[in-house]
Formats: C-alpha cells, sequence, structure tokens
C-alpha cells in the first residue's frame, strides 16, 4: 500500500512477498491508461469523442445499431456490443478482427455492459488513424514514456494487436504517476500530457452508468447519500441484472474521487480535493472499498 499527498510519501509498506521494487498486475487498471491516450488522440485531431465509429470501421455503417455508436460510447462502455471476455484467450490470433465484427445486445448509450470488446474495438479504430502505425507505439510516445513507463506488457496477439483491457505491470509508485497526472489536471512533472478540458471528459459518467467516465470509476454519485457498491461483485452479475444508479463507491469519501480499478482488488484511488493518491495492490484478497477509505481518510 503507498499513499501521497501533497506530492509527499504519507505511508508506504509492502507485506507477503511485495515490495517498493516489484512489479503487480494491474488487471483493468491498465484500461485507464489507454483511456488518457484516447484524449491525446483528440488533442491531436486524430478524432473526436463523440464521432461516429463507422467513420472509420465502415464495415457498421449499414449496421443500424453499430452505425450509430460514438467512440465516447466505447470508451465507457455504454455501445450496446457484447463485452466478450473471452477475447483475453491467447488462442484468438486476431482480436480486433472478432471484436469488430461482435454481436450488440442493447441499443448504443442504453446500457453499461462490461468488458474487454469496447477498447479492443477502439485499437482498431485507432490502428485505422494512424495510417500503420502501431497503437503501442503511440500510447508509449504520447503518454507512457512522459510518465516514465517503458517495457510494459501488451499481450499482444498474433497480429500484434495489444489487449487494452488489461495486462500491465507496475511498481506502486509506477501507478501512482497516472494519479499525478490526475491531480495535475493532464501535466506530469511539468509536461502537459493532454489538455485539462479534455481530461475532465474522462470524469463524467454516462445516464446507463453514471459511476463510469472514460476508463474511470467515479464517486460523483455519493452526494446523493447513494447506496455503496462493491462494484468487483457488481460485474460479475449479467449485465442485465446490474443496476448503476443510485450506487458510490463510498459515500463518505469526496465526490471527485476517481479510480482506476483492477480484478482481485487493485487499486487506484485519486482524490483531487485532498490532494491524495493512494496504490493498493493484492492477491486476491477481499475487502470493502467503502470500509478501507474510512480507515484511510478517518472518516
Amino acid at each position: 500500500m503507498l499513499v501521497l499527498q501533497n506530492g509527499r510519501t504519507i505511508f508506504e509498506r509492502y507485506a507477503n512477498g511485495g515490495s517498493a521494487r516489484g512489479r503487480w498486475p494491474i488487471f483493468s487498471g491498465t484500461k485507464s491508461f489507454w483511456g488518457i491516450a484516447a484524449l491525446a488522440a483528440v488533442h491531436d485531431g486524430l478524432f473526436k469523442l463523440d464521432d461516429s465509429v463507422s467513420d472509420t470501421i465502415t464495415e457498421w455503417k449499414n449496421d443500424p445499431r453499430k452505425s450509430q455508436i460514438t467512440i465516447r460510447e466505447l470508451l465507457n462502455q455504454t455501445d450496446g456490443i457484447e463485452g466478450a471476455s473471452r477475447l483475453q484467450r491467447t488462442s484468438i490470433r486476431d482480436r480486433n478482427a472478432v471484436a469488430i465484427r461482435l454481436p450488440t445486445f442493447a441499443e448504443p448509450g442504453s446500457a453499461f455492459i462490461y468488458g474487454p470488446s469496447h477498447l479492443q474495438i477502439f485499437s482498431e479504430l485507432l490502428r485505422r488513424k494512424l495510417n500503420g502505425r502501431a497503437t503501442t507505439s503511440y500510447i508509449e510516445s504520447r503518454v507512457l514514456h512522459r510518465l516514465g513507463l517503458s517495457r510494459l506488457n501488451y499481450k499482444k496477439d498474433a497480429h500484434g494487436n495489444p489487449l487494452p483491457a488489461t495486462g500491465f505491470e507496475l511498481t506502486a509508485r509506477e501507478w501512482a504517476r497516472l494519479g499525478e497526472l490526475v491531480l495535475g489536471d493532464g501535466n506530469y512533472h511539468g509536461r502537459q500530457i493532454v489538455p485539462a478540458n479534455l481530461l475532465r471528459e474522462a470524469f463524467v459518467g454516462s445516464q446507463a452508468n453514471p459511476s463510469y467516465g472514460l476508463t474511470f470509476w467515479l464517486n460523483q454519485q455519493s452526494r446523493k447519500l447513494s447506496g455503496e457498491a462493491d462494484m468487483e461483485r457488481m460485474l460479475d452479475l449479467p449485465w442485465e441484472s446490474a443496476r448503476w444508479t443510485d450506487v458510490c463507491i463510498c459515500k463518505d469519501a469526496p465526490a471527485d474521487m476517481v479510480v482506476a480499478l483492477g480484478s482481485g482488488y487493485q487499486r487506484l484511488f485519486v482524490i483531487p480535493s485532498l490532494k491524495t493518491i493512494i496504490v493498493r495492490q493484492g492477491s486476491n484478497a477481499k475487502f470493502s472499498d467503502a470500509h478501507f477509505l474510512r480507515l484511510i481518510l478517518g472518516l
């Protein structure tokens, strides 16, 4: 566990074989790095968030549902497409090709369906926008290297397509750099990686799930004294059964808290109003986000 406040280390401790230099899988925490890359691409003029995906993935042009999907809906997982956890299998030789052929389960914008498919489709869109340049080269030059991160695991398929939904392994301090970027309004140690106004787009929830922005989890509904949810348990439910309105991560934590969340209870909590970053690494030991935050923040 690592706690930083006002740029200073408040607490740092490793147990059960962990260490300050040991890289640990962050699983779906990987998504948030690709979310930042998407915003960088918007700033670079490659596309706009509300552009139709079918403008680039033209195979979708004649599909009544897919032709309506926007890039924003891919990033907040409300495009209505099957989540398709099977895309993580190493046996799939071309994940991008499989992802763009997946069926839709709901009208675009009407449902939150969590899974790797949405960012896999985004990866194909970005690949086409880059005109042959590798998407991994883009995220490295625009985001990762500027955060001082290198030698990351992309879980590439046989065609070289990365798996944006998972894969990165980072030390606690390396993961905390993403939190520093958030606290810096898109600036990391004097380098503006994304403009502040674009970064704020990542922290706007959807109507289908107000607790999820563009690859980041949100605590905004805590203002309404919402019920607290175990996000990982909710994500294990069939998408039709999960109810995302009127729930939050911790009703006592600040409403501006944003979270990069990985399975096995890997967490990066960022609280701008407290200038605080909290990293928790774990090995499938279940815990309550809300109780943990109340202990840490003295709530």
